[in-house]
């Protein structure tokens, strides 16, 4: 008995030895396996410290006034009176939503935080537009689509021919043609709406 008892607590004592082993084991191969998730946190900081101001700018610029067409689009949807204005408005919704989520992606890639809210010029405009309604609302959000989607472009071109960060600069050309089409389209019905046109006629 005295010595099947030595022999068991024997081999108990190399299984625990065995088991303590293999844990280590697993313990040290662990900082390896993670190891590309913190490099990959490291190179996306490193990204956002070496963002020039222009580009940052740009980006937060973007982001809110991508913002505003999407809710002027939105309360244009429900107040306008005109169906051309009211298809515009979709096509902003549509269109910047679709912006805003590549935006995001790139802001992901450099670290930027992108502002969530509206710029106090968009939140007056938004204010003012919801006073109105029929054609007076029909005429003053074409003319404001008019006015912001030029500064838009001129700002974009800016950024896409000067921009240092290769994926704001990219965003910035290949969102461009869609600004320059919404600017047609907006010139096209600004007119109409101004001199009430459609509107006047029964």
């Amino acid at each position: 008995m005295g010595i099947t008892r030595k022999w068991n607590a024997w081999m108990l004592g190399f299984a625990l030895a065995g088991l303590c082993g293999f844990a280590a084991a697993q313990s040290s191969s662990t900082p390896a396996s993670s190891a590309p998730m913190s490099h990959s946190q490291m190179s996306g900081a490193s990204a956002s410290s070496n963002l020039s101001p222009t580009d940052k700018r740009f980006a937060m610029e973007a982001a809110q006034g991508g913002r505003a067409e999407v809710e002027l689009g939105k309360l244009a949807e429900q107040k306008a009176s005109n169906p051309e204005v009211k298809q515009f408005a979709e096509r902003m919704v549509h269109d910047h939503t679709q912006a805003d989520a590549q935006l995001k992606q790139v802001a992901a890639q450099t670290g930027i935080a992108l502002p969530v809210s509206l710029s106090s010029k968009d939140e007056a405009l938004k204010e003012k537009l919801s006073g109105l309604s029929g054609e007076q609302f029909d005429k003053t959000y074409m003319q404001n689509m008019v006015l912001d989607h030029t500064k838009d472009i001129s700002e974009f071109k800016h950024e896409s021919a000067d921009g240092k960060d290769s994926a704001v600069k990219n965003f910035a050309s290949e969102t461009l043609p869609t600004l320059e089409s919404h600017l047609k389209e907006a010139r096209h019905i600004e007119p109409m709406v101004a001199q009430n046109g459609p509107m006047s006629k029964g």
